[in-house]
C-alpha cells in the first residue's frame, strides 16, 4: 500500500512526550518540536491491524513469548544486514537504554571507566554517572562536516582498561554509519586490550542513500565473542512507546546474568502489544520502511538545500542514515546559551543542544527531521527570518 507521510496528525494533548513536554523542556509551547528522537507518522498498517486485533479479544493478562518472536528479529537481521544471529544468546528487555544502563552495572564496578565517544547520544554520559561510573571520552574529530575516529586517542583511553567501550552504531548524532574498515580497528583494538563492546545498533535499519549497516558482531567470530549487541523496533517503526527491545549476548553466562536482573525486578515479559507489534513488524513491516527512507532522504536534501541558500551561516548536514540531521551553527557567533535560546525565543524552534552530546562542543544544534515535509518548511522559515534579524 502506499503510505501518506505528508499527512499532519495532532499529537498535542495526547500524552506525547514530544508536544506535551515542551514547556518542561523549552520553558514554553511555543515552539515547533524537532527534539526527542520519534516520528509523526503513523507506523506500518500490519502493526496498527495486529495491535486492533489484539485488542479486540478484551483480555490483557500474563504474555507467553512464542518462538516466533525472535525468529521473526533473526529473519529481519539476515535480510536486511546479512547477519546469521544465534537464538539461544537473545534476550528480551524494555528498551536499548536500559539494557546498556544494566550492561554497564553487569561488566564493571563502582569507580571503574566506561568509554564513549562523543558527540553522542546524552544518555550515554546519563547511564554510566547514574551508575557511578567514570566517563571516559574519545572525541570525533570533526573535518569539513565529516566526523572521523581519532585512533591515536581511542587506543590510549583503551590502554587505561575500561571496563567497556559504548559504540552507537550508527552513529547518532552525526548520522554516519561506521564501515566494515572502521568498525574492524575499533574491533581490534578493544580486543588487544581486552575492553568488551556494547553496541548499540538501534538506529540500524534507518540507513538513508543505499548506505548498509554493518553489525560490529557480524565481522567475525571473534568479534562475536567480544560484542553485546542492543537493538529494537522503536526508531525503526515509531513504538518507542511499546517498550520493547533485544540483546544480542556473546555468550550465555553473560546473557544468564543479564536475565536474573530483570527476573530479580519481575521484568520479563512482553506487553500484549509489543509482542505482536514486534512480530507484525519484523514480518510485514518492510513496505513501510522502504517508503519511510525515500520520504526521510527527500526531508534531509530539502534541509540541506533550504539552508544553503537561504541560511547559508548554518550548516545541515546530510546523514547517511538516522532521521536527525547534525547542524553546524557557529558561524551566528553566539555562545552555547545564546544558540539555545535564539532557537527557543526567536525561530521558536525546539531542537536538542550539541553540548548535551559532547560537553566540550560548541555551536551544534540537532534537528529530528521525521515529520511532514510542510513542517519543516514552516520551521525553516521561522529560522530563516530570526538569523535575518541577527
Amino acid at each position: 500500500m502506499l503510505y501518506n507521510f505528508d499527512e499532519v496528525i495532532h499529537r498535542k494533548e495526547t500524552n506525547c512526550a514530544k508536544y506535551d513536554e515542551l514547556t518542561k523542556k523549552f520553558g514554553t509551547d511555543d515552539v515547533i518540536p524537532l527534539w526527542i528522537a520519534d516520528m509523526d507518522f503513523r507506523t506500518a498498517e500490519p502493526i496498527i491491524d495486529a495491535m486492533k486485533e489484539r485488542a479486540e479479544q478484551g483480555i490483557f493478562g500474563y504474555v507467553s513469548r512464542p518462538n516466533e518472536y525472535f525468529d521473526s528479529l533473526c529473519k529481519w537481521q539476515k535480510k536486511r544486514h546479512n547477519w546469521e544471529i544465534n537464538k539461544e544468546l537473545l534476550s528480551f528487555s524494555v528498551g536499548v537504554v536500559p539494557s546498556l544502563a544494566a550492561l554497564i552495572r553487569q561488566l564493571s564496578k563502582i569507580g571503574d571507566e566506561i568509554l564513549i565517544q562523543t558527540p553522542v547520544y546524552p544518555e550515554f554520559y546519563d547511564i554510566v554517572e547514574a551508575a557511578d561510573r567514570k566517563v571516559l571520552v574519545n572525541h570525533l574529530v570533526e573535518k569539513e562536516g565529516e566526523w572521523n575516529i581519532d585512533y591515536t586517542d581511542f587506543e590510549n583511553k583503551l590502554k587505561r582498561h575500561p571496563k567497556a567501550f559504548i559504540l552507537c552504531n550508527p552513529q547518532n548524532p552525526t548520522g554516519h554509519p561506521w564501515s566494515r574498515e572502521e568498525l574492524t580497528k575499533m574491533g581490534e583494538l578493544c580486543i588487544q586490550y581486552g575492553v568488551t563492546v556494547i553496541s548499540d545498533e538501534i538506529h540500524a535499519d534507518l540507513m538513508l542513500w543505499g548506505n548498509k549497516h554493518i553489525p560490529m558482531a557480524s565481522i567475525s567470530e571473534e568479534f562475536a565473542a567480544n560484542t553485546i549487541t542492543c537493538t529494537a523496533i522503536s526508531k525503526t517503526f515509531n513504538l518507542a512507546g511499546l517498550q520493547a527491545s533485544s540483546v544480542i549476548f556473546n555468550n550465555q553466562e553473560e546473557k544468564g546474568k543479564f536475565e536474573k536482573l530483570w527476573h530479580s525486578l519481575e521484568i520479563h515479559r512482553n506487553s500484549s502489544f509489543n509482542l505482536v507489534a514486534s512480530i507484525a513488524a519484523y514480518n510485514e513491516g518492510e513496505e513501510w520502511l522502504e517508503q519511510l527512507i525515500k520520504y526521510l532522504e527527500g526531508n534531509m536534501k530539502f534541509i540541506h538545500d533550504y539552508c544553503e541558500e537561504y541560511i547559508p551561516k548554518i550548516k545541515a548536514n546530510i546523514p547517511e542514515c538516522t532521521y536527525l540531521v547534525w547542524l553546524d551553527c557557529c558561524d551566528l557567533g553566539l555562545t552555547d546559551e545564546d544558540l539555545n535560546e535564539f532557537m527557543i525565543k526567536k525561530a521558536k524552534i525546539g531542537l536538542n543542544a550539541g553540548n548535551c552530546f559532547d560537553r566540550e562542543l560548541k555551536g551544534f544544534m540537532r534537528l529530528n527531521a521525521a515529520c511532514p515535509r510542510s513542517i519543516l518548511e514552516k520551521a525553516l522559515n521561522q529560522l530563516r527570518e530570526a538569523v535575518n534579524t541577527l
